[in-house]
Formats: C-alpha cells, sequence, structure tokens
C-alpha cells in the first residue's frame, strides 16, 4: 500500500504566518487532489510549547534563521510558530483533513526541535509513525508540504534509513530556500535514495 505523508500544512507556514513558507498556500488545493489517489493519509502537525528551544525568542541576542549548538547538535532558530493551541498551529482552513487516517504531532518536547515525521531532531526519539506505517502494511510513500528543504526533506531522509520508498512530489512543497537549504536538501534527498519527481 502507498500513504501520502502531508507535511505541516499549517495556518503558521501559509500566507501571513509567523513563519510563512513563499506560496506556501499555493500546495494545499493539489495536496488536497492528490488525497484521492493515495491509500492512506497521514498528517503532521508542528506543536510547540511556549517557549520552545528552537525558538529564537529563548536565545538573548539570537535572531531567527541563526543557529545554536544544542545537545543533539546544530540547531536552527525560528520565530515562535505553532505554538499549542494557537490559531497558528491550525491546519491550513482548506486542507482537507477528513481524509487523514493519522496526525503525528511533533515538536511537543521542549528542549528538542522536531523536522522529520519519524523522529525528533536527536535522530534517535521516534514519533511511532515507522510502527504504524509497518503494522498498516504500508511500504510505499510520498511527501508533500512544508518546508521542502526542512520538515519535507529530513522526513523524507529518515523513511530511506527506515527501508520505505520514499518520493518527495517537489511541485506539491514549498521550500524556506535560506542560504541555498533548498538545493541542499535536494542534493541530501538524492543521495539517500529518494525520489523526487513532478506531475
Amino acid at each position: 500500500m502507498q500513504a501520502l505523508i502531508v507535511i505541516d500544512v499549517q495556518r503558521d507556514f501559509c500566507g501571513g504566518g509567523a513563519l510563512a513558507v513563499p506560496d506556501g498556500d499555493a500546495v494545499v488545493a493539489p495536496i488536497n487532489a492528490l488525497m484521492d489517489e493515495a491509500g492512506a493519509v497521514v498528517l503532521t502537525q508542528d506543536w510547540h510549547p511556549e517557549g520552545h528551544s528552537s525558538f529564537a525568542s529563548q536565545h538573548a541576542g539570537k535572531t531567527p534563521l541563526e543557529t545554536v549548538d544544542m545537545p543533539y547538535g546544530t540547531q536552527v532558530l525560528w520565530p515562535d510558530h505553532c505554538v499549542i493551541g494557537s490559531n497558528g498551529a491550525n491546519f491550513h482552513p482548506d486542507l482537507r483533513t477528513d481524509r487523514a487516517e493519522m496526525i503525528v504531532r511533533k515538536g511537543f518536547r521542549r528542549n528538542v526541535d522536531s523536522y522529520s515525521a519519524f523522529f525528533e531532531n536527536d535522530h534517535e526519539t521516534p514519533t511511532g509513525l515507522a510502527g504504524y506505517l509497518r503494522e498498516r502494511g504500508i511500504a510505499e510513500l510520498t511527501f508533500v508540504g512544508l518546508a521542502l528543504d526542512f520538515c519535507v526533506a529530513w522526513s523524507a531522509q529518515d523513511a530511506r534509513r527506515l527501508g520505505f520508498e520514499a518520493t518527495v512530489r517537489t511541485d506539491l512543497c514549498r521550500a524556506i530556500d535560506a542560504d541555498g537549504s533548498r538545493a541542499a536538501a535536494e542534493a541530501a534527498m538524492t543521495e539517500a535514495g529518494v525520489k523526487l519527481a513532478a506531475s
């Protein structure tokens, strides 16, 4: 069976949001249409407590897109976004959530960020998604959503590391593209065996 993994199509990553990805709203309608072709649909949702350690506001003198060293490695700092219970954490109002058989919330541990749908950024703490997919007999995954160069890329690479087939529909993603991060992410995905495709 094949599953569509829809990454973080939330208000804060779309137009007017706290961490708006350029043209992020444009992916919603085509993702909705693609859901009809999927054997299963999983949505991920960034879900941060107030004062999360990845927020630049928690680090004196730091601004968004600067980095800090965390116990698990280098962490990019972000504007406060997708705070639990906030409007910005909600899914885009036009996204079809009724087709989702599972919603994976990530980033809710205050001291570690979580880009991937499979692991926290320590690359060790699992979200439980891999076990869910395996128990469902799902081996082929298609990734879409926001943002291509962070959460989508990390999710697709972890899928390959865990033995799943992984395709990223680049036409149904948008990137932050800070300092060449899109090209770097696409190169890393290709090296990991992720298929990059467009309709």
